[in-house]
């Protein structure tokens, strides 16, 4: 049933009428209106529930299989639901007031239609029922924002640093959709003046996962600030994602150093996770003899330190695995550790070659920049960094 010939510029507009009178009439009103309509027909909102790919649904509240308010709520349940403009009869004009304020766009009285006015209706019902649809994503978009600004600032903490001659530089990207996931760093120095860093990543992404991070970052650094052993730090904090998981497979790598005060040297601590790197030309991996299990792993053994002597002069990276799983060369291969120590070792390079326009844009950045273009646009994992260096650039 079709008021004008098949226009792709048509509005397509479903009657859920049962009267073959009332559905004449409608029909012979698009043909009057000037108006490009796709018009098609159902008789029970049975019917209507397979055909409401439409961009206005003109209404009924008297149908075979449903009647009044219960028939427009039975539509506007639909999960994509379309304008929709309800059908009354002259005496109902009140029902056609509570249809509009239980959802619908708009309602005309059956025998009181102009061929302009049902052309208006159908129009503006869909121009309101599209500004309803960006309201709403709009709504859902600031509280997304709001919500990730509150993790971000839960994840991604300012360092809690007071040596001024200890360089700290962090950097976080989010993955390709823009959510945060389980990535997170800190870096806090001790009353005995030794700086703790960590860089952690929670198995899985997405809010869940964000959160967990963010509480696990926060235990962290309240172990830190307590001043317990490092050992002791993990524990509390694997205590923590046990306590906070939403799963029990749930698990979390990560890597911790501690400085020591005089910065010649540093502890290092692997828990599942990638080594760091000291940053040079070449750029190599710290020794990591002593790996460990991963946070919230059931199996026996905890995490002992590795002693990393450093020198006088020094720079390291920690990073979560997003930059080594990175595809590169169009999707056939990894950027994986080689690549990252290059990607890294080019930027120490471009550093010293040009130290004022690099102080213009932090060593982490860069290297991000670097992988991204590596993999042909962003990167489809969060990933964080943290640089720590003492002595000058590297």
């Amino acid at each position: 049933m079709q008021a004008v010939e098949s226009d792709p510029r048509a509005l397509r507009v479903l009657l859920v009428e049962d009267d073959d009178g009332d559905a004449l009439l409608v029909e012979e009103l698009f043909s009057d209106a000037n108006l490009a309509v796709d018009l098609s027909r159902a008789r029970s909102l049975e019917d209507a529930a397979e055909m409401l790919e439409v961009d206005c649904v003109l209404l009924d509240l008297g149908l075979p299989d449903a009647a009044g308010i219960g028939a427009l709520e039975r539509i506007l349940a639909s999960p994509r639901t379309p304008a929709v403009v309800v059908l009354t009869g002259m005496a109902e004009s009140a029902a056609g007031l509570r249809a509009v304020a239980a959802g619908a766009q708009d309602y005309l009285v059956k025998g009181d239609v102009s061929p302009e006015l049902l052309a208006r209706a159908v129009r503006y019902a869909i121009q309101r029922r599209h500004a309803e649809i960006q309201e709403r994503d709009l709504y859902r978009a600031q509280l997304r924002a709001s919500e990730t600004s509150r993790l971000e600032r839960a994840l991604l903490p300012t360092p809690l640093v007071a040596d001024g001659a200890l360089e700290v530089l962090v950097g976080y990207r989010a993955g390709r959709d823009g959510l945060l996931g389980g990535d997170f760093y800190d870096v806090v120095e001790r009353s005995d003046g030794s700086v703790a860093a960590i860089v952690g990543d929670v198995a899985g992404h997405g809010p869940d996962e964000a959160a967990l991070g963010a509480t696990l970052r926060t235990a962290w650094r309240t172990s830190v600030l307590a001043g317990l052993p490092a050992e002791k730090v993990l524990d509390v904090t694997e205590q923590i994602l046990a306590a906070e998981r939403g799963r029990p497979e749930i698990f979390a790598t990560a890597v911790m150093v501690v400085l020591q005060p005089d910065r010649r040297s540093l502890d290092l601590f692997l828990c599942g996770h990638p080594a760091p790197f000291l940053l040079g030309t070449p750029t190599v991996p710290l020794p990591s003899d002593l790996r460990g299990r991963a946070l919230g792993i059931p199996v026996l053994g905890g995490w002992r330190s590795q002693r990393v002597e450093l020198g006088d002069r020094w720079r390291i990276v920690l990073f979560t695995d997003g930059v080594l799983e990175t595809t590169i060369d169009g999707g056939s291969g990894r950027l994986g550790e080689e690549g990252l120590m290059e990607v890294m070792a080019q930027q120490v390079v471009a550093e010293a070659a040009d130290v004022p326009r690099a102080a213009r844009r932090p060593l982490v950045d860069r290297i991000l920049e670097a992988v991204r273009a590596r993999h042909g646009g962003d990167l489809v994992d969060d990933t964080a960094l943290v640089v720590l260096g003492w002595g000058g650039t590297a």
